[in-house]
């Protein structure tokens, strides 16, 4: 008699085996990126409406403006601005058509689309921070999840300060 393979014992193993080594990768993974998840959507969310830039009469605060260059140019210190040269500093007629669109801000399209982008990185932040806290407190592997997690987060700061 030939023998016959039970169902689900194929190749690969046992499709529960196979289920909680994904969940146990996923776990693991998700809480190594969790930190850098989190400063990207924290930080984009400043970027939206741009407070991480100066404008008019606006200056943000120098963390602000710090963390948005490292979200953007992956720096953390600003370069010295240079002065302008002096043919540059002589104000120039704006043109009215920019003039009128600059005060009229943005299209009401676009104001929306900020607005839904602030909540799916809202989200972000709200679903990262629950899965952080069903992996570290659910699982068998708190004390691996937690190194893993610290080892998400410091070593971009490692690179950055190298």
């Amino acid at each position: 008699m030939a023998s016959q393979a039970r169902p689900g014992t194929r190749r690969g193993g046992h499709p529960a085996l196979r289920l909680a080594a994904i969940r146990r990768f996923h776990s693991w993974f998700g809480v190594f990126i969790a930190p850098s998840i989190l400063f990207f959507a924290l930080t984009g969310s400043l970027q939206l409406f741009t407070l991480h830039e100066a404008h008019g009469d606006y200056h943000p605060p120098t963390v602000i403006e710090k963390l948005g260059m490292l979200h953007k140019d992956q720096v953390f210190e600003a370069k010295p601005k240079r002065a302008p040269p002096a043919a540059a500093q002589a104000p120039k007629p704006a043109a009215p058509a920019a003039e009128a669109h600059h005060e009229a801000g943005p299209k009401t399209s676009t104001l929306a689309l900020k607005w839904f982008f602030l909540f799916v990185a809202a989200s972000l932040v709200v679903s990262t921070c629950l899965g952080l806290w069903m992996a570290l407190t659910y699982s068998a592997d708190k004390r691996i999840l937690w190194l893993v997690c610290l080892a998400g987060a410091a070593i971009p700061l490692a690179i950055l300060l190298a």
